[in-house]
């Protein structure tokens, strides 16, 4: 048995969390945008061509803002190409993930579904193969009222308002060698700060989110965010983050030091951002943009071979799968300062909670640990005092119960949210709360005696949030047992 002890003080805010932190990712890969959210053909399609079932389970994880249309594909995507008559638009071959690309769906199909959805659009302009102007000119397609040359051809094609779109990818891993119009950092700097000159030029109040390194693992790491952030100043609002984890050696003590890992991540390019700050004598500071993060490695099949709607990158999840999801959306709350966005890649079929087949749907196990957050994200983030049983990683040593905690005092209500990292033993929690008092507690779990369980379209519960009561409480504390591998959700009614 191990024992984790929480002091939980109403006065230790680290700042609000940001809603859009709880968002996710549509790109033009595989199945994720046709037979997964946009499939005219199925009998489950709204008059729109969008999936109503997958729409559905969306709505049940609550998510905030979403990214399109790439990643890679934004590399090589001309937005041109995606709009106007279907009839008209180009068939063409797309070499990121070498598939074909029928442009049936583009920026007006992805704004509806976004107002159906309540999203908040997040759009990546191509600074791969396209030009700062390109990139422009899609802000005044999707931004400026009518009477200019773009914003009309926005009224042909059927929407006469604007869609404001706010949030402004500029390109997308630009230090990646895979990348289509891949450069060293100054010359991507210099194309960026072109681009986002002449795109808040058009419409001021967007904000931009410059490419960072692709993850942790690039050579290019700090020093590409450092450089990159000098050039464009404050021209760029976010530096991006990236990161996919993987579990080779299966090894869960290794595959649960995710959390740290991230930790790590966020607080070196946090401290990047910073020192240029004070380096460009600035005001204002980047604030990080998490906008691509997943579990990653069981299927690595990437190449389309020249095939429509190929079935690349279908990760099964299973209930380790899960947990790891809790590890980095816990990251996220416990540094709710610094990142204001961040964006699961991706929502349907490429690694991502929800599967289609055929007219069936399947909610992986990583659906309900998001939800368990989403649900419960309004509030500030708390810093936890945490003491208890730590278990060594390559990151050092490692808390056995990994948590985040958000408050609400307006809704005069809290959630602890506790991922048990020990797959042998149990955790006993003591939570002490500070100033607060407690008028009612109830807790959902995510468990699972086996860490490979996964659900299939035959069996879909194996892996489901229940009811979690091996919990009691006194007026200021709280105590509970939780079983090996487990994430809980303890929601508390404060009086």
């Amino acid at each position: 048995m191990k024992s984790t002890e929480i002091n939980i003080d109403p006065l230790q805010v680290i700042d609000r969390v940001s809603p859009n932190v709880f968002g996710g990712f549509i790109e033009h890969l595989g199945r994720c945008v046709y037979q997964g959210i946009y499939d005219p053909g199925s009998a489950l399609a709204d008059e729109d061509g969008f999936r109503v079932d997958v729409m559905t389970a969306l709505k049940e994880l609550q998510m905030t803002i979403m990214r399109y249309p790439g990643g890679n594909f934004a590399s090589g995507y001309h937005w041109e190409d995606g709009i106007g008559p279907r009839e008209k638009r180009p068939t063409v071959r797309e070499l990121a993930w070498q598939s074909i690309e029928t442009n049936a769906f583009g920026t007006d199909e992805f704004m509806r579904l976004c107002r159906k959805m309540d999203w908040e659009p997040m759009v990546a302009v191509n600074l791969g193969t396209g030009t700062p102007e390109e990139a422009r000119n899609w802000v005044e397609y999707c931004n400026s009222e009518i009477g200019t040359r773009y914003a009309n051809l926005r009224s042909i094609n059927g929407a006469k308002k604007p869609y404001g779109v706010r949030y402004w990818c500029l390109g997308n891993e630009m230090d990646g060698p895979w990348q289509l119009g891949h450069v060293p950092a100054k010359e991507y700097a210099i194309r960026a700060q072109q681009a986002a000159k002449m795109m808040k030029d058009c419409d001021p109040v967007i904000e931009t989110i410059a490419c960072g390194s692709s993850g942790a693992f690039m050579p290019t790491f700090p020093a590409w965010d450092r450089e990159v952030m000098e050039y464009i100043g404050p021209l760029s609002n976010y530096i991006s983050l990236h990161r996919y984890v993987r579990n080779d050696d299966n090894d869960p003590f290794k595959f649960f030091g995710t959390g740290a890992k991230v930790d790590r991540q966020i607080e070196i390019i946090d401290a990047t951002c910073r020192y240029v700050q004070a380096l460009n004598k600035a005001s204002e500071r980047n604030f990080l943009c998490f906008d691509e993060w997943n579990i990653w490695y069981k299927n690595m099949t990437m190449d389309g071979k020249g095939k429509f709607a190929p079935s690349l990158i279908e990760e099964e999840y299973n209930f380790e799968d899960a947990l790891v999801t809790g590890q980095f959306l816990n990251s996220f709350i416990r540094h709710a300062d610094v990142v204001k966005i961040a964006n699961l890649a991706q929502v349907v079929n490429v690694i991502a909670p929800l599967k289609t087949r055929g007219d069936e749907l399947l909610k992986q196990t990583t659906f309900h640990a998001f939800k368990l957050y989403s649900e419960r994200k309004e509030g500030d983030s708390l810093r936890l005092g945490i003491s208890g049983d730590f278990f060594d990683a390559d990151e050092g040593p490692v808390p056995c119960l990994d948590t985040s905690c958000i408050y609400s005092k307006d809704q005069r209500n809290l959630s602890l949210f506790m991922i048990n990292l020990s797959p042998t033993d149990k955790v006993s929690v003591t939570a002490n709360l500070f100033g607060l008092e407690v008028e009612r507690v109830v807790g959902q779990i995510l468990h699972h005696k086996d860490l490979k369980a996964v659900n299939t379209f035959e069996k879909q519960d194996t892996v489901v949030a229940k009811d979690f009561t091996d919990i009691s409480s006194t007026l200021d504390s709280l105590q509970g047992e939780l079983p090996p591998a487990s994430l809980v959700r303890l929601d508390v009614s404060i009086s």
